[in-house]
């Protein structure tokens, strides 16, 4: 979690308590403990939207990460496979290549 996600979330929390409380301030109620549970509900809402946020983006790196690593894996392994196989191929040519080589001498004899 880096610090931005923290900064974006503290501003996210405090613009909801400034939105409620201005926002509950227009419609004057009585009942002044009503507000403050509203304020507190918003606040509270908000936080917890931020943290789900915060822990969607944690589990997306976390995947990307392993997405990366098993690529990387498949990269090398695929590598390794091509290089073997280069081997093969060329062994098979050269035995091919020797075996024509020493058809044509006898050929020619």
């Amino acid at each position: 979690m880096e610090a931005r996600d923290i900064i974006f979330s503290v501003v996210m929390i405090v613009s909801s308590f400034v939105l409620t409380y201005q926002w509950m301030g227009r419609f004057t109620s009585s009942n002044n403990a009503a507000d403050a549970v509203v304020v507190l509900a918003a606040m509270v809402l908000i936080g917890s939207l931020a943290a789900m946020i915060l822990s969607v983006d944690m589990r997306l790196r976390k995947i990307e990460a392993k997405l990366e690593s098993k690529e990387r894996a498949l990269r090398i392994n695929i590598q390794s496979v091509e290089d073997n196989l280069d081997r093969k191929l060329n062994a098979v040519l050269n035995k091919t290549n020797n075996t024509v080589e020493e058809m044509s001498r006898r050929m020619y004899r």
